[in-house]
């Protein structure tokens, strides 16, 4: 009779995910070219406490990582020829101010120069099957699928950790466009829906675009990100301002990309 109920408490936490390690917090990261990671890293950003994670996205056999394993989180970390991004500085930010049982798991699925429909669960078929030839091999390292590939990494993590928040550094390519923060918020309701989370238990940080003063062509667009609390009450802006940018007004620079993601971090960390 014991054997019969332990088998049955075996099948529940299989099925509920009661095995979660609660002191493993996982982060999803998904945008465009700044989350993806521009700016090459150098060799401060090699060092990285083990307790910092990355789900592993795609196959890079060069660097030794195999898809959907568990790594330290040293760059890249969205795929293999990719750079710096904000979730770098991110993850190393809590690490450094979370007691040292808490473990940080990231996982970054961002294609360079697309909109938020590329993330669109139901619709993405239709952008993917208009996207600039240029964009096709990113997504196609994603399954065809970056949202789908997103949630089934996603729902592999939660099978050691629990899922603490969403970040999101994309809006360039949709500069102007009014309807994007109920476009994000339907993104973000799916990711809820898909991997069975709370809203009030998961806020998305959503980052500014390269700021005015520092030449952002798609500064604009930061009055349209700001009114995404509107429609997300979980939603958190992460300010641009002073980070650093390069030369073409769209993406940060090195330091830029440090101080924007410990920008996220701060904010994270006031959230827990």
């Amino acid at each position: 009779m014991k054997a019969k109920y332990f088998l049955i408490a075996i099948i529940f936490i299989g099925q509920f995910g009661f095995a979660q390690d609660p002191n493993f917090h996982v982060y999803l990261s998904f945008g465009q070219s700044n989350m993806e990671g521009h700016a090459k890293f150098e060799a401060q950003d090699t060092l990285v406490n083990e307790r910092f994670q990355v789900l592993q996205s795609v196959d890079c056999p060069e660097l030794g990582r195999e898809a959907g394993k568990w790594y330290p989180a040293v760059p890249p970390l969205s795929r293999c020829d990719t750079c710096l991004t904000p979730t770098d500085y991110f993850g190393r930010t809590l690490v450094q101010n979370l007691p040292e049982d808490i473990k940080v798991g990231v996982i970054n699925v961002a294609v360079g120069g697309s909109k938020i429909e590329l993330f669109d669960k139901d619709n993405y078929k239709e952008y993917v099957s208009s996207a600039p030839h240029w964009m096709v091999p990113a997504i196609n390292k994603y399954n065809g699928n970056p949202y789908g590939h997103l949630v089934d990494l996603a729902r592999k993590a939660q099978e050691k950790g629990v899922i603490k928040g969403i970040l999101l550094h994309q809006g360039e390519s949709n500069t102007g466009g009014e309807e994007w923060p109920e476009k994000v918020k339907a993104v973000y309701n799916n990711l809820l829906r898909d991997l069975n989370l709370n809203a009030e238990d998961v806020p998305l940080l959503a980052g500014e675009m390269v700021s005015e003063e520092q030449g952002g062509k798609c500064a604009s667009m930061n009055s349209i990100l700001a009114r995404l609390p509107e429609k997300i009450p979980n939603a958190h802006i992460i300010s641009s301002k002073g980070c650093e940018a390069v030369n073409d007004g769209l993406h940060f620079s090195a330091a830029g990309y440090r101080e924007l993601g410990e920008r996220y971090g701060r904010k994270m960390l006031s959230l827990l």
